[in-house]
């Protein structure tokens, strides 16, 4: 009686243990079902990379220069007697700007010329007696000196009258007045500054290795921060003829013309330098590509047969050498071919071989995918 109520316990365990398992197997067979279950495909957007005519560009940096630019100042000292200018204002070549005290130059002017006048008439009446014999050569030479050396002491005080007055040493924009009537101003001090702002020379640094691309004429491109988005044309006008040995830069120099006076000189300027010899290269979406620190990439969309038969769209991941970037393109020299399709959009959810799907969403547009751009 005892052993039957044994073997019957024994079974009873035994089929628990039996139903336990079986649940259990049933469990990991589910869950092995749903490993092995192909992945949904991912989302993404695609773009075809394409090949187009691309000019390189030489970036520099410099800054804005008038084409003529001086600081007005008077050689003498005196005291402000007029001004003939205003702040700002637009003067020509010639213009009177500005006259100093002169009262004594022009007393001194006046006796001058008195004394001229008599060593003139000296000079006359003798040149008459010394042809007639009555007067020796030697009165007439020293007649001769004195008419001469009243001329040249009227000429030194002209000089000296004419530098107690300024002119506008060429066309312009006249600056700031520094100085009033009644100042008194020591030499050499500045009254103000004249710009000529009809044409501007922009000033750049450029590493020594572009020297072979570069020649007079080329254009340039300038931007500057007072007005974002906006460039100004301008024509490579100059090229040092030596090589800044400290940092083996090249300085040259590019004329624009400022017709509207809107840019000033002294701005800070980008500057594009387009390089000659345009060549077809491949390029794609600047979101399209992945910058890493040891290298950049991009996803491109494969095809891959399954074992049912149908073909699938797999991301490929694939190391590319990049270029020049600019309006939501990027340049890549290697690692692409045109024609290719790159994932635009998406990237972060993607892995090598990755089940994808092509979103019918519209592509971006250069400055969408110049916005989506990873940062780098």
């Amino acid at each position: 009686m005892l052993r039957r109520r044994m073997l019957i316990m024994l079974a009873v365990v035994l089929l628990i243990v039996l139903a336990l398992g079986g649940i259990k197997a049933f469990s990991i067979y589910r869950q092995i079902q749903v490993f092995s279950a192909p992945k949904p495909a991912i989302s993404v957007a695609a773009a075809k990379a394409e090949q187009r005519q691309w000019q390189e560009r030489l970036p520099a940096v410099g800054s804005l220069k008038a084409l003529q630019g001086v600081e007005l100042s008077l050689e003498v000292a005196g005291t402000v007697k007029h001004l003939h200018f205003d702040s700002g204002q637009q003067v020509k070549v010639g213009q009177l700007l500005l006259e100093l005290d002169s009262e004594q130059e022009a007393a001194l002017l006046g006796t001058a010329q008195a004394d001229l006048g008599l060593a003139k008439v000296d000079f006359g009446r003798g040149s008459q007696l010394v042809g007639d014999s009555a007067i020796s050569r030697g009165e007439f030479d020293r007649l001769t000196a004195q008419y001469r050396r009243n001329q040249a002491v009227v000429e030194q005080l002209k000089a000296s009258l004419a530098k107690k007055s300024m002119k506008a040493p060429f066309s312009g924009t006249i600056g700031i007045r520094q100085v009033d009537v009644g100042d008194y101003l020591a030499s050499g001090t500045v009254i103000a500054t004249l710009q000529d702002l009809s044409s501007l020379y922009v000033d750049f640094n450029v590493p020594e290795q572009a020297l072979p691309q570069l020649s007079l004429g080329q254009q340039v491109l300038v931007q500057v921060a007072a007005f974002p988005g906006q460039t100004f044309p301008a024509r490579l006008s100059a090229i040092n003829p030596k090589v800044e040995e400290s940092t083996r830069n090249l300085l040259l120099r590019a004329t624009l013309a400022n017709p509207d006076g809107k840019l000033l000189p002294g701005m800070f300027a980008s500057l594009l330098v387009l390089l000659p010899d345009p060549q077809l290269q491949v390029v794609v979406p600047e979101s399209a590509i992945t910058y890493t620190l040891y290298g950049n990439s991009v996803y491109v969309v494969g095809e891959k047969k399954a074992d049912d038969g149908q073909t699938h769209l797999v991301a490929e991941q694939r190391t590319v050498q990049t270029g020049e970037r600019r309006d939501g393109v990027v340049v890549v020299r290697k690692g692409l071919q045109a024609g290719e399709q790159v994932v635009t959009a998406g990237q972060l959810k993607l892995s090598p071989g990755a089940a994808i799907r092509i979103s019918q969403d519209p592509p971006l547009s250069p400055a969408d995918a110049q916005g989506a751009a990873a940062p780098h």
